[in-house]
């Protein structure tokens, strides 16, 4: 029983922890210089500074509704279920510190990088337990069940753009915005980086006359798989073997080297891999984005 019941505690405290971190983001570094905000919480910025009395958490909670019950059938219960509790705690978490602390505005650019990056931290912490706090971090999650090859972070990125500069048409501020797309730009990465890895994988493709002679050195000395592909010239005919290799970006010079060093004339193409699977890289979770 305490060995079912602990992933569970597990997944509700670091989301949370995640909801707490985008609370702080926003009650410290958004709300009081006055950056535009997006998604759902950024309409209700808009809100609480039409009409103060308003606040911020109680706003976003009422526009969350109709868009839990929009994800309520594609989604599923135990992701929303997730989400709810994010939503719920993120919106409670603001106006507790709005109540309690009176942050003082700080350089604004300052306020850009530093809320980014928090709210960056928070988010990112909510998706990877396969939750949201709702908004447009839930219609980023159901338009990734049919952009599966966006990234969470880009995703988010065209939906709150739209918020963020609409706030800033709100504030009558250009530079309201401005900052906001600075803070949005640092949160994307930041959640991407969480979701996907600092570390980026790559792929080469090695064509070569001494195919077998680099698979074994690759094999043996960077100690990753190579699969071989029948390929033909299109100008020469001549029948070729291509190697593919997906490896981590840091073994990427040590992997040229090699290559290089056995074939000079090797053919090298190395590629960015939006995320790899599988022995050597990580595993998949059946509620990651």
């Amino acid at each position: 029983m305490g060995k079912r019941l602990w992933p569970v505690c597990r997944r509700y405290g670091v989301i949370l922890l995640g909801a707490a971190v985008y609370a702080l983001a926003f009650s410290w570094c958004y709300g009081p210089n006055q950056i535009g905000f997006g998604g759902v919480t950024g309409l209700a910025q808009i809100f609480h500074y039409l009409l103060p009395a308003l606040p911020v958490g109680a706003v976003v909670m009422v526009l969350n509704v109709p868009l839990f019950l929009l994800g309520w059938r594609l989604l599923g219960g135990g992701v929303l279920a997730g989400s709810l509790v994010a939503m719920a705690c993120s919106s409670l978490f603001i106006d507790i510190l709005d109540a309690l602390v009176t942050f003082p505005p700080m350089e604004p650019m300052l306020a850009a990088v530093v809320g980014g990056a928090v709210l960056g931290t928070g988010l990112g912490l909510v998706f990877a337990q396969g939750a949201t706090t709702g908004g447009t971090d839930l219609m980023a999650r159901l338009l990734k069940l049919r952009l599966g090859w966006l990234p969470v972070g880009k995703l988010l990125m065209g939906l709150d753009l739209v918020v963020i500069l609409a706030v800033g048409a709100v504030f009558r501020s250009l530079l309201s915005a401005l900052y906001g797309l600075v803070a949005l730009t640092i949160s994307t990465g930041v959640i991407d980086r969480i979701l996907y890895g600092i570390d980026r994988a790559k792929v080469a493709y090695i064509i070569s006359a001494a195919p077998e002679e680099i698979t074994r050195a690759i094999v043996r000395e960077l100690e990753r798989g190579v699969t071989v592909l029948e390929g033909r010239g299109a100008w020469s005919g001549t029948e070729k073997q291509v190697l593919l290799c997906a490896f981590k970006q840091r073994q990427i010079v040590e992997l040229k080297a090699l290559v290089k060093s056995i074939d000079p004339a090797a053919f090298l193409i190395v590629t960015d891999a939006h995320e790899v699977l599988g022995d050597g890289f990580r595993e998949y979770g059946k509620d990651e984005v």
